[in-house]
C-alpha cells in the first residue's frame, strides 16, 4: 500500500497535469501485456508492426520489470507544468545522474534478475542512461507522437472534469475517485496497489501533490521510491473513445445556421480543446479562432474551463444536439 499524508496547505496546492513522457513510458505496458489493454488493441497492432526488428525494442521492453511491471522512476519525472513539452521532459531524462539511473532500474526490478541487455548496461551507468534516453526519445517519435493530439484531448478532458469535481464536491471526492481502491481519511490518501509489493508511507510536507491522468494504467500508480516528488497517476476517463472512428457527417444544415467557419469549428470540438490547438488543426490564426469561439460562447454553444494556464473550450449539450442532427 502507498500512503500520502497531506496537510491543509498540501490539499490547497494540489495540481493536475498531463505528461507526454508518462504516456510514452507507460504505453510499454500495453505492448508487454496486450490482453490486459484490449481498449488499445488498434494502437498495439500498429505499434508492434512498426517496432518489429527495431534495434532498441529489446531494451525498451526490458524496462518493464516482469511480474510487478514497474518502470524506473527517472523515465517518468513529475511534470514541471500542467501541460509540459515532451522535449523539456526528455531533457530531464538525459540529465539524470548516471548512478541514479542504475539505482532506479535496480529498484524497479525489486531484487529480480536483470535481463542481459540491462545487466550489461548497468555496468556502465552513463551508457545506460544515454541509451535508455535515446531509445525512449525515438520510441516517442514512432509510437506516440503521431497520436499525441488525440491522446492529449482525452487527458485534458479528464483534467477539466476533475477540476470541476474539485470545485463542486471538494478534495475528498477527487482523491477517492482516482481508483476504486483509493481511501481518504484523517489527511491520509491510501492506494492499494493490487498484489504488488510496493509499500511506503510518505509525507507531502510542501513538496507539492500532483495528479496526472494516464491512458495506459490499469489502476492508480505512484513512483517506486518514496523520495520522489509526490505524484499519483490515475486511469483517465474516456479511454474507450480514444481509438474509435466515426463517420464525418454532412455539414450543410449547420453551415446554413452558423456559417461554414463556425460550423467546422463546432464540429471539431469533439473534446475540450485549447484555442491554440484549434488554430493548429484548422490552420488559421488564434485570433480568428478566438473571435468565433466568443460568438459561440455568447450563444450558449460552447463552454470554457481553465486547466492550469490553458483555457479549454467544449461543446454544450445544445451544441451536441445541433451537431447530432446533421447525421
Amino acid at each position: 500500500m502507498i500512503s500520502y499524508r497531506l496537510g491543509v496547505d498540501d490539499l490547497a496546492d494540489m495540481r493536475f497535469a498531463c505528461s507526454p513522457l508518462l504516456e510514452t513510458a507507460t504505453s510499454l505496458w500495453a505492448l508487454h501485456e496486450p490482453s490486459a489493454h484490449v481498449l488499445h488493441l488498434p494502437w498495439i497492432r500498429q505499434t508492434t508492426a512498426l517496432l518489429r526488428d527495431w534495434p532498441s525494442a529489446e531494451l525498451l521492453m526490458a524496462l518493464v520489470a516482469p511480474e510487478v511491471q514497474w518502470l524506473p522512476d527517472f523515465l517518468t519525472p513529475r511534470p514541471a507544468s500542467p501541460l509540459p513539452d515532451v522535449d523539456e521532459e526528455l531533457s530531464r531524462v538525459r540529465a539524470t545522474p548516471p548512478r541514479r539511473a542504475v539505482a532506479d532500474v535496480l529498484r524497479a526490478y525489486d531484487g529480480r534478475p536483470l535481463p542481459p541487455v540491462l545487466d550489461r548496461l548497468c555496468a556502465n551507468p552513463r551508457r545506460l542512461r544515454d541509451q535508455v534516453s535515446g531509445a525512449i526519445a525515438s520510441y516517442w517519435e514512432v509510437a506516440v507522437k503521431p497520436h499525441w493530439s488525440r491522446m492529449r484531448a482525452v487527458l485534458e478532458a479528464d483534467m477539466v472534469h476533475r477540476a470541476r469535481l474539485l470545485a463542486r464536491d471538494g478534495a475528498a471526492a477527487v482523491l477517492t475517485g482516482l481508483d476504486p481502491s483509493a481511501e481518504w481519511s484523517d489527511g491520509v490518501l491510501r492506494l492499494r496497489v493490487s498484489s504488488y509489493t510496493l509499500d511506503y508511507d510518505a509525507e507531502v510536507r510542501g513538496r507539492g501533490f500532483w495528479l496526472v491522468p494516464t491512458l495506459f494504467a490499469k489502476h492508480a500508480i505512484s513512483p517506486v521510491s518514496p523520495d520522489e516528488p509526490p505524484t499519483v497517476a490515475y486511469p483517465a476517463r474516456g479511454v474507450g473513445t480514444l481509438w474509435a472512428t466515426t463517420p464525418t457527417p454532412s455539414p450543410r444544415a449547420l453551415e446554413d445556421l452558423l456559417g461554414k467557419p463556425r460550423a467546422a469549428l463546432l464540429t471539431a470540438l469533439v473534446s475540450p480543446t485549447s484555442t491554440l490547438e484549434l488554430a493548429r488543426q484548422r490552420r488559421v490564426s488564434p485570433s480568428a479562432i478566438s473571435q468565433h469561439l466568443a460568438t459561440l460562447l455568447a450563444n450558449g454553444l460552447v463552454s470554457r474551463a481553465r486547466a492550469g494556464r490553458v483555457v479549454l473550450y467544449a461543446r454544450t449539450p445544445l451544441a451536441d444536439q445541433l451537431v447530432g442532427r446533421r447525421l
